[in-house]
């Protein structure tokens, strides 16, 4: 399958959080053969590398920088020596996530906090690292990972859904704040896309049954999100900011 070409993303600053394995895997390619200058962010050190290396013939080919979203300094100094060394930052992708299961009972005081800082705190605050340099040139993008998942009501997800439904409102409460400086923030919403990690929840019946509820009955793919992301991404998406757009083939 062939995809869309967007010229205005060749050249551009692409920063990904947790672009080394998964969906991210997926942005992160997708954005470096758009001939963007990409700098993806993960802790995820053996498939960051070996990602990293079957991207290396791109030009540019994308770079890996080991970086914990939980260290909130060290993701400000990480923002700001990729906007030194590499440059501004111009497009944002807010995708790291983690979908633990869990029950209510289960949850503790500190597990609550755990589990808002791995999927809400560090979109806020890269989103706030990365501003100033978008407003001073006038325009910038923002892209944050939502989920499926609350629209749903999906079950053993709840400290989970209650952070994707949070990045939902930001979304629009960024796009609004910052639209004044021509910067652009909207929200990705993918269904169940087929990864690695994805799969280790699902028997093939429980598969089966996933594209059963899709009214389109493909697998979601990483390179779907990608196709999406790369869009919202572009010039072509220019007066497209403030809302959620799904990739979820569907699922009801």
């Amino acid at each position: 399958m062939s995809g869309a070409i967007y010229p205005s993303l060749a050249g551009r600053v692409v920063v990904i959080t947790g672009g080394g394995s998964g969906i991210g895997a997926g942005l992160t390619e997708g954005f470096a053969r758009q001939g963007a200058r990409v700098v993806f962010l993960d802790v995820a050190d053996v498939d960051s590398r070996a990602l990293e290396g079957s991207l290396a013939t791109l030009e540019p080919a994308p770079v890996y920088k080991r970086c914990d979203l939980l260290d909130l300094e060290s993701l400000k100094s990480c923002l700001a020596e990729i906007a030194e060394t590499v440059g501004p930052v111009e497009v944002l992708v807010n995708n790291a996530a983690n979908d633990d299961r869990h029950s209510l009972a289960e949850v503790t005081p500190a597990y609550w906090d755990d589990r808002i800082n791995v999927n809400l705190r560090h979109l806020y605050f890269a989103a706030q690292a990365v501003a100033p340099g978008m407003k001073a040139k006038g325009q910038g993008v923002i892209l944050n990972l939502g989920s499926i998942s609350w629209h749903l009501g999906l079950p053993d997800l709840s400290l989970y859904e209650t952070a994707k439904a949070g990045i939902e409102g930001m979304t629009r409460a960024l796009a609004r704040e910052l639209g004044a400086d021509g910067v652009r923030v909207s929200c990705i919403v993918p269904g169940n896309v087929k990864t690695p990690r994805q799969m280790k929840w699902y028997t093939p019946e429980g598969e089966a049954e996933i594209v059963a509820a899709q009214c389109l009955k493909g697998r979601l793919e990483p390179r779907d999100v990608a196709a999406l992301a790369m869009f919202l991404a572009s010039d072509d998406a220019r007066l497209i900011t403030g809302h959620e757009f799904f990739v979820d083939a569907g699922w009801r």
